[in-house]
């Protein structure tokens, strides 16, 4: 337990002056963020904007990932919209709730260890497609709404001023690290860019042109709901979804930034802290969220690597909701768009691209169709879920084409059959097709020293080729078998004439979790 409550490192060196710097550049960039998605979900700009102050405060205390951003997320925003439009505000807000009880109970269950299920094409594709979601996303930037309220794309000087800004910003971004890391990249290009502006009075849309960012502190509102079976009934397939959805998003960042920092975040404790956040965020008005892996990498490659980053960005978020609403509204979005295209560059595992002709087919395939769905439906859960599925299957085939049998007739015209590889549902039709029954000699050893019984269908495929060698009236000797596997075949009414030979100098090995 003390990874729950140890939540400050004090022996860890801090910069103080990067955390702090780190964290205004995210505040910023979590403004036009955090409206977007609420204008996704169908909600008032300011729930997305109390769900990044809160989750993103609670997260950054009593997350297991110090420096990684949380807030409101385009993928919960997806999930969310259908309710919002149909039933309302009040039953997003029970949503989040509910989501957030899950998100704890996973936690405590010490369920995210299964993140490890997921193979390294399947963090490819997704890191990948989320990139490419980012840059797509940014596109929008260069839209205008004409009369009719339709957005179309910018055309002559206003999209050449929206260009060269962008372009300014991301030169800024990519060049000053090369003469000076004294000052936050991303901070530097967003405070020249809005110097320029601002100096010129150039014509050039603002973040207050997307919506109005001013508002008070968070409101303490319970969701009016009906506390009854039937929004049980309602709401839980949208809590269950927010719940895997805002987990798997939050464990691949952590995984991500693990990689990036080459440190170790806890799985299970950032379970917890998100399932408190969204707890807490949707009784105080907020849409619910989770890790940001934009910001997320905003803040990591500004240097920042302690908590305090991720509270000074959640703190200053709430500041220009209260009280600078007027000037952040000023911003250009010019240098936000500049911003987060690249950290949309950054995102993409340019690796990945390198190895493409090197990798083997089916990891390609995985890779290729995780990225797929995550940038054609947004559908983060989905896209893990089916490339963790298809690696699963892929791995079953080629782990069922590994059974092998070395086959032998000794001195005493005994006929051996040492297995090799592991016996599982895929591997069974593979296992029976190694035995000759009708031209066997009487007696038989089958060996499963090199071998593993894996799940039930292997023990039935045990069980059948057992039987067919009693119906034709030979012997069968099984060796080195784990105690479970014997006591199943012992209890089999057809194995009562198999002679079970145990080896008492063979252990069997038991995994520890």
């Amino acid at each position: 337990m003390k990874k729950y409550f140890n939540l400050f490192d004090f022996s860890q060196k801090v910069d103080y002056k990067i955390e702090i710097l780190s964290g205004l550049t995210v505040a910023l960039a979590l403004v036009p963020e955090a409206v977007a998605f609420s204008l996704i979900a169908g909600l008032s700009p300011l729930t997305g904007l109390y769900a990044a102050f809160t989750i993103g405060l609670i997260t950054s205390i009593l997350g297991g990932r110090p420096g990684m951003i949380s807030g409101a997320t385009g993928a919960i925003a997806v999930v969310i919209v259908a309710l919002a439009k149909s039933h309302g505000v009040e039953y997003v807000f029970a949503t989040v709730v509910l989501a957030g009880l899950l998100q704890i109970i996973a936690g405590l269950l010490r369920l995210g260890k299964f993140i490890r299920l997921v193979p390294h094409p399947v963090m490819f594709g997704f890191v990948n497609g989320l990139a490419v979601v980012i840059f797509l996303s940014q596109l929008d930037q260069f839209k205008v709404k004409d009369g009719a309220g339709a957005l179309q794309w910018m055309e002559g000087s206003a999209l050449y001023l929206m260009l060269g800004l962008v372009l300014l910003t991301m030169l800024i971004i990519w060049g000053l690290p090369k003469l000076t890391k004294a000052v936050p990249a991303s901070l530097t290009a967003i405070l020249a860019v809005f110097g320029i502006v601002s100096f010129f009075g150039l014509d050039t849309v603002t973040v207050g042109d997307i919506a109005s960012i001013e508002g008070g502190f968070p409101p303490f509102h319970l969701p009016e709901v009906p506390f009854t079976m039937e929004t049980l009934v309602i709401i839980f397939p949208y809590a269950l979804i927010v719940a895997g959805v805002g987990l798997i998003e939050s464990l691949l960042t952590l995984n991500l930034i693990d990689e990036i920092t080459e440190t170790r975040g806890w799985g299970n404790k950032e379970a917890v802290a998100q399932g408190i956040a969204n707890f807490v965020t949707g009784i105080f008005s907020g849409m619910g969220g989770c890790a940001m892996i934009g910001q997320s990498l905003i803040n990591i490659s500004a240097g920042a690597r302690a908590r305090l980053s991720g509270i000074v960005a959640s703190v200053m978020l709430l500041i220009f909701v209260m009280y600078g609403s007027a000037l952040i509204e000023k911003v250009p979005m010019a240098a936000l768009t500049g911003l987060m295209i690249m950290v949309a560059i950054g995102t993409f595992e340019w690796v990945s691209v390198k190895a493409f002709n090197k990798m083997p087919k089916h990891d390609i395939l995985v890779m290729v169709l995780v990225m797929l769905v995550t940038i054609f439906l947004h559908n983060l859960a989905l896209a893990v879920l089916i490339g963790v599925i298809i690696s699963a299957l892929v791995f079953a085939w080629e782990s069922a084409k590994r059974i092998r049998a070395r086959k032998r007739v000794d001195e005493q015209g005994v006929k051996h059959y040492e297995i090799y590889g592991p016996l599982f549902f895929g591997s069974t039709t593979a296992f029976a097709e190694k035995f000759d029954v009708l031209n066997d000699p009487d007696e038989v050893i089958i060996d499963f020293k090199e071998s593993r019984i894996a799940d039930m269908s292997a023990i039935e495929a045990v069980n059948k080729i057992t039987e067919r060698y009693a119906k034709v009236g030979k012997k069968v000797h099984l060796r080195h078998l784990s105690g479970d596997c014997r006591r199943l075949l012992k209890n089999a009414d057809s194995l009562i004439d198999v002679n079970i030979v145990e080896d008492p100098t063979y252990k069997v090995l038991v995994d520890s979790e």
